[in-house]
């Protein structure tokens, strides 16, 4: 019971302090540009990248660090049933896996040589995007599930998150 009030805690308090942190460690989008999150980006100068590349890169190191997250939260949730030690990464992984931090980062045509990507990601974009809002569905549901304790349904919910991100990957990426 404890550890549910310290979530919704930590959550409410987290808020200011991810919110800072997230405009601080996330590229910012242009400053009065009205642009929907799911909009594809069609060029450079559309993110706040400097470069095709520096978005190529800055993409993969960012999905493999989410992917090391939920494997961490494997460990925190399911092997040592701990929502205390989960919450901080359970708070990181909603903000890092969010449609409107990662989709910058995936400029048209910026597949290709040193890319993992598709490129059925621009062919299909609405359907790239939509999985982007599935896996944001699937992670806030998590964090509700984890904050009953049940260790069946937090193994549940975080099989969910997995298999989002896995089906992502069979379309979009070459492994």
């Amino acid at each position: 019971m404890q550890q549910r009030h310290y979530l919704k805690w930590a959550s409410r308090r987290g808020t200011a302090a991810s919110a800072l942190a997230l405009m601080l460690c996330t590229p910012l989008a242009w400053a009065g540009e009205e642009t929907s999150a799911l909009a594809m980006p069609q060029a450079v100068s559309d993110t706040p990248f400097a470069s095709e590349r520096e978005a190529v890169i800055w993409r993969r190191e960012e999905l493999k660090d989410i992917e090391s997250l939920v494997r961490q939260l494997r460990f925190d949730l399911i092997n040592n049933q701990d929502i205390v030690a989960a919450t901080p990464r359970l708070l990181e992984l909603q903000e890092r896996a969010s449609a409107d931090r990662l989709l910058p980062a995936f400029i048209e045509g910026t597949h290709g040589s040193g890319s993992e990507a598709r490129a059925s990601i621009w062919e299909k974009w609405g359907e790239f995007a939509a999985g982007f809002s599935d896996l944001e569905e699937k992670i806030a549901h998590l964090i509700d599930v984890a904050e009953q304790e049940d260790t069946r349904d937090t193994a549940r919910a975080l099989s969910e998150v997995g298999a989002s991100c896995k089906s992502c990957h069979r379309a979009y990426r070459y492994d």
